[in-house]
């Protein structure tokens, strides 16, 4: 490599030898060249991070991502979290406790899925069968399946007997499906319940319009969705539901129900430049979000959680999720070194 090459010594006079350095001569080198060297690279922050405090899923994904590492690991992982009804359980979402099959999990476990390429096959059959099983009369998902058996959930996830069907849950999981050219039967009615969400809305909230993004960047008809989310973004500007300026966050108030600091931000919208939702926003306005989601990063390299904390394992699990979220998204834009590995190219909805 340039720059590595020896180069000739110079010769010098002879000298007396000297005594071998202490320790604490060695420590205050040591010190010294670190400092020199200066403060660590993001993402070797954030791996000590991930090593630190994830779950084995998180880190192996960490490995899969950012360090060359094999998809297998990762999958095995995931299925350790598969039941034997075809859904996934067992707190695979930090914020539903227990082993039943949700929704939730079930858009979390696709997340994985297609970032592996391996969103498909008789596993992903089985999903199928499992959503239409748990999905309400309309075709749709609700967060939590009925009856959750008592198994502790986040607040903002209540327990009901006959919960109704949300474009927060299905909206991301039908969306994932169609980006990988998924057929199923179940997914017939369900788009068709996610268009009719997408297209009527008029009064949101900003984690339901990230979910129409979801849905609508993975649907099949590209023209109606880009019309849709060409209006779903002026309504996004004009209810203020995204920040657009990071230095006038307070202008921004929480909606309804969330965390005093729970706001969100271009970049939790068109978390990849193909997102439709990426034309929402002017380049210095996404450049500014980008800075700021690069800036948050902590002192121990994570990234913060900005929902409301409910319960400590929940707080810790959910933590090395949104660090990996932030470097999907930072090097996504071209804010973090290319992939180690030959990664799966984004699927092109069709």
């Amino acid at each position: 490599m340039p720059g590595d090459e020896a180069s000739t010594p110079v010769p010098t006079a002879p000298t007396a030898p000297r005594a071998p350095a202490t320790t604490a001569t060695a420590t205050a080198t040591a010190t010294a060249a670190a400092a020199a060297a200066g403060p660590p690279a993001p993402l070797a922050r954030a791996e000590q991070f991930i090593w630190l405090t994830a779950r084995v899923l998180e880190q192996r994904r960490f490995a899969f991502h950012f360090l060359g590492g094999d998809a297998d690991p990762v999958d095995a992982a995931l299925g350790a979290y598969l039941g034997g009804d075809g859904g996934y359980g067992h707190a695979l979402d930090p914020d539903l406790r227990g082993p039943l099959s949700h929704p939730l999990h079930t858009a979390h476990a696709l997340r994985v899925l297609d970032g592996l390429g391996r969103c498909s096959g008789q596993r992903i059959e089985r999903l199928c069968g499992h959503l239409t099983r748990v999905s309400t009369p309309e075709g749709a998902l609700a967060a939590l399946s009925p009856g959750a058996g008592g198994h502790p959930a986040a607040p903002y996830h209540p327990h009901r007997d006959d919960p109704p069907g949300d474009l927060l849950t299905t909206g991301p999981v039908v969306g994932l499906l169609h980006r990988n050219r998924v057929w199923h039967a179940w997914l017939f009615r369900a788009t068709d319940f996610c268009w009719d969400r997408v297209e009527n809305l008029r009064h949101s909230h900003p984690y339901e319009l990230q979910s129409a993004v979801a849905f609508l960047d993975g649907a099949p008809d590209r023209a109606r969705a880009a019309a849709a989310a060409d209006r779903l973004g002026r309504l996004a500007r004009e209810q203020r539901l995204v920040v657009l300026d990071p230095a006038h966050e307070d202008a921004h108030p929480p909606a309804p129900g969330y965390a005093p600091g729970e706001r969100l931000h271009p970049y939790d919208f068109a978390r990849r430049p193909e997102s439709l939702a990426r034309g929402w926003f002017t380049d210095a306005e996404l450049r500014r979000s980008l800075h700021h989601l690069a800036a948050l990063q902590q002192p121990d390299g994570g990234w913060p959680v900005h929902r409301r904390a409910w319960a400590p394992g929940s707080s810790l699990e959910r933590r090395p999720i949104a660090t990996l979220e932030a470097l999907l998204t930072l090097r996504a834009y071209g804010l973090l070194p290319p992939a180690a590995a030959n990664l799966p190219a984004p699927a092109v909805p069709r």
